[in-house]
């Protein structure tokens, strides 16, 4: 007698019952008792919920009124704690994955009539503006990974403030607080070299006129344009010779030390100073990139990390990339066309990658604990592939450090 295939056991030996196959009533039964009994369960719930990846608690979100209250409440968004590596970054608005063989799908920015540029990227959250004048922009933070919006109102003091806007940076940590602030740099009425602060807070809803302000003189108007969120300030002009940050706090302006290496360069130091590359947060530490000497035939490069107190800095990595020389000839250390994009920390030591540009519009991602490197994204080889390309999004030439946006998973919601 033959068997058909469909009844043939999956395993060898063994014969599945009638009872195994069809589930009974009572077994239903008492899945549903339990499903229902963690369901009504707030904190067994959560403790399920707080283990799961980002996607997955958004998705959660929909499953009721309830769930979407539990999971949008302040409690819940403290406690969760994203421990995912960032899956990669926005160039010029583009994103780019750092994985290129397990990547995600594009994520777009809300959509504008004028068109929109990413000032900054904070934790997850998007700082936006509308592709404007100054006077006339727009601007709104944006959470790419639930697709909320929440749009900034304009800073007190009407059109003659607004022209004269130097700075919008955004500050916000979820284990901190679910709210964010903006803050906003622009010249005094009354003086060109004289800066006037305001905050902005999600909480209250409206901006505040701080009582602290600041000098700068040209030529380093531009380097305000930049800045970094960590514990708690702002960062900016870091490629400047007068460098400072603003405790949110306490509203107060504090003056930036640097390494002795990385202060020669702004000192005068000539041919013999360190070249400073990259300055950028990841998952709660602060880096300075420098370029440890200034030799035609050397790469060297020093990351710096600094203490939480912000009493000095200590040398996190030294890097010998004369291999990377050898594999990417067209990188010239003479003429310096070697950027550092991104320090990216993982959540264990031999996860952690910087990404770097190249000559050529290439994007390479180096591993630091096993010196490997794997090119991610090479705009030449996208242009062979595809008859049709969109030459909006083509990354061409050098890149600037404020067009550089690290996305990261958040389930924050406004």
């Amino acid at each position: 007698m033959k068997t058909h295939a469909s009844s043939r056991p999956l395993v060898r030996g063994f014969q599945p019952t009638q009872k195994m196959v069809n589930t009974s009533p009572t077994t239903k039964k008492t899945r549903n008792q339990s499903g229902a009994l963690i369901g009504s369960n707030d904190d067994l719930l959560i403790e399920i919920l707080l283990r799961l990846p980002v996607i997955s608690v958004v998705r959660f979100k929909s499953v009721s009124k309830h769930w979407l209250s539990l999971l949008s409440q302040r409690p819940f968004t403290l406690m969760y704690k994203n421990v995912s590596i960032s899956p990669g970054f926005y160039i010029h608005n583009k994103y780019i994955p750092f994985d290129v063989e397990n990547q995600i799908a594009p994520l777009e920015i809300y959509p504008h009539a004028c068109g929109i540029r990413i000032v900054q990227s904070c934790n997850g959250l998007l700082l936006c503006c509308t592709m404007q004048r100054i006077q006339e922009r727009k601007y709104y933070v944006f959470n790419p990974t639930t697709k909320q919006i929440a749009f900034i109102p304009s800073i007190p003091g009407g059109w003659n403030v607004r022209k004269t806007i130097t700075f919008m940076g955004l500050a916000f940590q979820q284990t901190d607080c679910v709210h964010y602030k903006v803050v906003c740099f622009h010249h005094a009425q009354h003086d060109e070299k004289l800066f006037q602060i305001q905050i902005y807070s999600s909480d209250a809803r409206k901006w505040k006129i701080s009582d602290e302000s600041f000098s700068f003189s040209a030529p380093y108007y531009e380097s305000i344009g930049s800045g970094v969120y960590w514990n708690q300030a702002i960062y900016w002009a870091p490629f400047s010779a007068n460098p400072l940050y603003f405790k949110i706090d306490t509203e107060e302006l504090q003056s930036l030390s640097f390494p002795i290496e990385a202060a020669v360069e702004s000192l005068g130091g000539g041919s013999q100073g360190a070249m400073r590359l990259y300055f950028g947060e990841s998952r709660g530490h602060l880096h300075l990139v420098v370029k440890a000497d200034r030799s035609e035939t050397h790469l060297h490069l020093i990351v710096y990390e600094m203490l939480n107190d912000r009493s000095g800095w200590f040398v996190k990595y030294r890097l010998d990339l004369d291999e990377l020389l050898n594999s990417y000839p067209e990188i010239s250390t003479r003429f310096y066309k070697f950027q550092v994009l991104d320090v990216v920390r993982g959540e264990e030591e031999d996860e952690t990658f910087m990404v770097f540009m190249i000559p050529g519009n290439k994007i390479i991602r180096y591993n630091v604990a096993d010196k490997s490197c794997k090119q991610i994204y090479d705009l030449w080889l996208l242009l062979k592939k595809k008859q049709k390309y969109d030459l909006s999004s083509v990354i061409d030439g050098p890149i600037e450090h404020s067009e550089v946006h690290r996305y990261i998973d958040t389930i924050v919601s406004f």
